[in-house]
This record gives structure tokens, C-alpha cells and sequence, in this order.
């Protein structure tokens, strides 16, 4: 039962250390194209199912963070 609680942890590292480069590369001065935009939210939502599973609160935080950068951004326009 050991060795499934270390592998466990090492996956919740692992999927700290991943959230964190998806983090990075979700900046528009990273990612400007629609392409890069699309393989972002592609990256997002893979991450999102692995972390679904995981018990570490840092593993979720960064889940909502990354679904975050990929909603659209509205804007508010006025008119006269």
C-alpha cells in the first residue's frame, strides 16, 4: 500500500510541475494564433480529466486557473 501512496504522490508532482508549463504557454504573448489557441484548450481539457482523479488541492487549483485562460472573453460595448 506504500508503493500506490508514493506513486500517487509522484503523479499529484508530476501533474503540479504539468499544470505549471500549461500555465506558462496559456499567455496570449505565447499563444496568438487560433491554432496555438486551439492545441491550449486541447492541453486544458487533457489536463483537466487527469486531474480530476487527483486528491492534491494544488493539482485542482491549477485545473481551475487553466479552464480560466481558456473561456472567451467578453467584452462590453456601448452604444449612443
Amino acid at each position: 500500500m506504500d508503493q500506490i501512496a508514493g506513486v500517487d504522490r509522484a503523479l499529484d508532482e508530476m501533474l503540479v510541475q504539468l499544470g505549471g508549463m500549461v500555465l506558462r504557454l496559456s499567455s496570449p504573448d505565447v499563444t496568438r494564433t487560433p491554432d496555438e489557441r486551439h492545441a491550449l484548450a486541447r492541453s486544458v481539457n487533457q489536463y483537466s480529466v487527469c486531474a480530476a482523479r487527483s486528491g492534491d488541492p494544488r493539482v485542482h487549483q491549477l485545473k481551475v486557473e487553466l479552464e480560466e485562460t481558456i473561456k472567451p472573453h467578453l467584452r462590453l460595448i456601448a452604444s449612443r
